[in-house]
């Protein structure tokens, strides 16, 4: 007999607490079972394991054939051992018999059925997390900080763990443990990875992608949820800055104050949850110039000259809105480019002006010229590649502060320039 008194009240228990079917645990124990038996007695026997609700134990039978003469003790039985038995075995019969000597299967058997429990069981608890949380994928959960693994979070979320991995995490804010945290389902797996990033993780949550942001207005502003505004888009630096394209298909419904809400209550809450991440909420527009000038807001746009094709477009602004429209280290502009997936250049008016100028392209053409570098020559009067290129060394180290390597090369590159026809005009004419 295998088993104790105590296995079917474990088996309960287990199943209640774990939600794991009934029917699969028991076929688990009864498997492991069968796994220890042909470990002690080997592969040759015919063995049947089965659980019995009646007692509350596993019953181990092995069946063997009623034979004249045995050859064969662990497959075959005498017709009068087996009548013994059953009285009415007869020879050919396939007799089986329950086996009650092998309580101690031995060390080895033992740690094999434990092995086999514990794996079915995984398996089992792994179905059981995926059916609960797979049609929650996309959406936000709540749970507690339960440890730290080499920067990545384990989240309780009640009935199982999740990983928040580090770049899922907002920089500016440090959670300890114990402390209750929202983010997003990003991933529901059946099958936790074995190897790899997130090993042993079968739910993968995050706080920085867009979708968390999406989400959270969704939770904030009720004209979303109900489907009157809709988000149009989303980009994002975590915990720094980010830019949220809203419309709306009624036009007494402002997509924007119903996302800021009465005071800002609405977009604070979502500011707040996200650590104080600066929200621009954009109004979006189908004409790409209309969108890209809301997108750079505040800063001011003179002009926009888009290349449909390629995707881009050169976006024009006063000189004094320039560093406004870029933003610190260039994140309102990366922003903006994300959030209409196009590419954007940005030129104040002066240096649009100056690209008009057939003699300031031809300084750009010099090779290892930059604007920065070309706007210095165009003020201290080298208006063009051939002016460049017919400047002494000397005089062009001065006017444009650079020293004399960097000088000479760009008179020799200069010189591979052909010069526009005005600026070669001016210089081949009469002094």
């Amino acid at each position: 007999m295998v088993g104790t008194e105590n296995l079917k009240r474990i088996v309960d228990q287990i199943c209640r607490d774990k939600g794991i079917d009934r029917a699969l645990l028991i076929d688990a124990i009864e498997e492991a079972v069968r796994s220890a038996v042909r470990k002690k007695f080997g592969n040759r026997r015919e063995i049947e394991v089965q659980f019995s609700e009646d007692l509350g134990e596993v019953e181990v039978f092995q069946y063997r054939t009623v034979v004249v003469e045995v050859f064969d003790e662990e497959t075959e039985i005498t017709l009068e051992q087996a009548r013994r038995l059953d009285p009415e075995a007869e020879i050919g019969d396939d007799l089986g018999e329950k086996l009650d000597n092998i309580a101690d299967l031995g060390r080895i058997a033992a740690q094999s059925a434990k092995q086999v429990i514990i794996h079915r069981m995984r398996d089992a608890e792994r179905d059981v997390i995926f059916e609960m949380y797979r049609d929650r994928e996309g959406s936000i959960v709540n749970g507690i900080v339960q440890r730290f693994e080499r920067g990545d979070m384990i989240i309780n979320l009640g009935r199982t763990d999740a990983i928040l991995p580090r770049d899922g995490q907002i920089p500016k804010r440090s959670y300890k443990q114990g402390d209750r945290i929202r983010a997003y389902l990003q991933e529901v797996r059946r099958e936790a990875r074995e190897s790899g990033k997130f090993r042993d993780a079968q739910l993968i949550l995050s706080r920085t992608c867009n979708e968390f942001l999406i989400k959270l207005f969704e939770m904030e502003v009720p004209e979303i949820a109900e489907g009157i505004v809709k988000i149009m888009g989303a980009s994002r630096e975590p915990g720094f800055r980010a830019k949220i394209a809203v419309s709306s298909i009624e036009s007494d419904v402002d997509p924007v104050g119903a996302c800021v809400g009465l005071k800002g209550s609405r977009v604070q809450n979502v500011v707040q949850e996200l650590q104080g991440e600066r929200i621009d909420i954009v109004p979006w527009s189908p004409d790409p110039a209309k969108y890209v000038y809301n997108a750079l807001a505040p800063a001011e746009v003179s002009m926009v000259i888009i290349e449909d094709e390629r995707k881009t477009m050169l976006v024009v602004v006063p000189d004094d809105q320039l560093s406004l429209a870029i933003g610190r280290q260039g994140q309102n502009v990366r922003l903006a480019s994300r959030l209409l997936n196009w590419k954007i250049d940005v030129k104040s008016d002066s240096r649009y002006a100056n690209l008009e100028n057939a003699g300031y392209r031809s300084l750009l053409e010099v090779d290892g010229m930059d604007e920065g570098l070309a706007d210095r020559l165009l003020a201290a009067g080298i208006a063009t590649a051939g002016l460049l290129a017919g400047m002494e060394t000397e005089k062009l180290m001065a006017l444009a502060r650079l020293d004399e390597e960097k000088a000479k090369t760009l008179r020799e590159k200069a010189a591979l320039v052909q010069p526009p026809e005005s600026a070669a005009a001016s210089e081949d004419g009469p002094a």
